[in-house]
């Protein structure tokens, strides 16, 4: 049997959550449980609380090992075992925790998880459109539901965990939340993106994935970033006070900085990741200017605190909705996610312009979810697991030539062209006055771009394709998947 011999330091914060909670039981986080998923092939962390100085043994089944530590000052204690590779087998992990004496340690308590599969793990976060169960939110259903909760029990593979709302002033160590299978009971309360990317990975995999559910409807970028770093950027407040009714779920106000990255996500942050999926930017409309840099800071802090590298990062576009104003303060967000996931590393992003039925203008959650998380799965599956013959992004606009009246416009993702040739919608033109018109748009077979033009534009200076908050367009590329939503000014 090997045996490895760590002694882990607490954080203050570690101390806060264990202050008057002594106990001779071995105390463990929601998300290390019965029924979890194990990142495979990794040092994958298990942790909790028991009795200072007492000795922690986690005994994996699968290879029989042990890795011994021992309880800092405040209680608290982390393992790091060697997990195999993925499969669908059950295991389990016991951890037997022995009193402090240094000869004759008696066993305090111990526990033994059961039903751990081994596979991949990814955290979904972000406010209420990747929140959105399956089972809807009121007057506003999921495509597909019905069906996919019926038949959800033979989904062997895919597990959540949901975080639930748990607002903090400072960082914890410990947050709710259980592990469940998917059956008609339990799948119903699962994220519905989640649950469509897992679903997706899964099959594609051929093993288990573990979802890590964490959102909150409403949350602002700024909310799942430290009070320091928030502090930094000198046009928020951070002086927070705890809500009157106490300091969870909806007693808050959503937009609150910093409290769901102290209760909900910092106390996550030894999870074993393989990495992070975000849908999020509806509550930063009207603040593009900041998005971008502010994204790319929460990004480089979550993999900071995870240590594990730069974690793959996925990011779902805002999807088409009246926001008021001019009526391109939406647009001009989704310009700000598509120029953060070009300026970060190992990032990727799913375009959602065409996932919207016209009565939706004015429905903030579109009901098509199953495509949002299939489109999810399609980046991971590219960029993460190298599948290269599995498309993940539409064309992405790259330069425009003027050639008389006409605007042809190349893009990235070309690979296979563009449909549909002709009857393309959302594109718009604008001439050095500014103004923008609707245009006509076309492919020009063997050449690999879209010409567009307008009556009302001889001179054309500007195009525009579905940069509105509502406009969802039409052109896609191969394999249908969409164009992303774009413009050739600055204006």
């Amino acid at each position: 049997m090997k045996k490895t011999f760590a002694f882990i330091a607490a954080a203050a914060a570690a101390a806060l959550f264990c202050q008057g909670q002594a106990s001779a039981e071995i105390r463990l986080p929601g998300v290390i449980g019965n029924g979890m998923v194990l990142q495979q092939n990794a040092t994958a962390n298990v942790w909790g609380f028991a009795e200072p100085g007492s000795e922690i043994r986690v005994t994996t089944d699968w290879n029989g090992e042990t890795c011994i530590v021992r309880c800092a000052s405040d209680g608290s204690w982390r393992a790091g075992i060697a997990t195999p590779s993925a499969g669908m087998t059950a295991r389990s992990i016991t951890i037997t925790e022995i009193s402090a004496e240094k000869k004759g340690g008696k066993v305090i308590s111990s526990v033994t998880l059961s039903d751990i599969l081994i596979g991949e793990v990814w955290l979904c976060s972000g406010q209420s459109n990747m929140e959105m169960p399956l089972d809807g939110f009121w007057d506003c259903p999921v495509e597909g539901s019905a069906e996919e909760i019926a038949l959800s029990g033979s989904c062997d593979g895919v597990r959540m965990i949901t975080i639930p709302k748990t607002g903090a002033l400072a960082p914890q160590e410990s947050v709710g939340g259980e592990w469940k299978k998917c059956s008609p009971e339990n799948t119903a309360g699962f994220s519905a993106t989640g649950y469509h990317f897992a679903k997706t990975l899964s099959a594609a995999l051929g093993i288990p994935v573990g979802i890590i559910s964490c959102s909150w409807g409403g949350s602002t970028l700024e909310g799942w970033l430290p009070k320091e770093t928030i502090a930094s950027f000198g046009d928020l407040d951070t002086d927070v006070s705890e809500p009157a009714e106490g300091n969870h779920g909806w007693n808050w106000d959503a937009h609150t900085p910093f409290i769901m990255y102290n209760g909900m996500l910092h106390p996550l942050r030894h999870y074993t990741l393989r990495g992070f999926c975000w849908y999020q930017g509806e509550s930063n409309v009207g603040r593009h200017d900041t998005y971008a840099d502010r994204l790319e800071t929460m990004v480089s802090l979550w993999r900071d605190i995870w240590n594990a590298g730069e974690l793959p990062f996925l990011i779902v576009e805002i999807a088409p909705y009246e926001y008021g104003g001019d009526g391109t303060s939406a647009a001009r967000l989704r310009e700000a996610q598509f120029k953060a996931a070009r300026a970060i590393h190992q990032c990727g992003i799913v375009c959602t312009n065409d996932l919207v039925y016209p009565y939706e203008s004015t429905q903030i959650h579109p009901c098509r979810k199953t495509e949002v998380g299939q489109r999810l799965a399609y980046a991971a599956l590219n960029r993460t697991y190298g599948i290269q013959s599995i498309d993940c992004e539409g064309p992405a606009f790259r330069e425009m030539k003027i050639e008389g009246d006409e605007a042809l416009l190349y893009f990235d993702n070309d690979r296979n062209g563009f449909s549909p040739w002709n009857g393309i919608e959302g594109f718009e033109m604008a001439g050095a006055d500014k103004v923008f018109h609707k245009a006509e748009a076309r492919v020009l077979p063997g050449r690999k771009c879209v010409a567009v033009r307008s009556s009302e534009v001889p001179h054309p200076v500007a195009v525009r394709y579905c940069f509105r908050d509502f406009c969802p367009g039409n052109l896609t590329g191969a394999r249908n998947l969409p164009a992303f939503p774009f413009r050739t000014d600055s204006w």
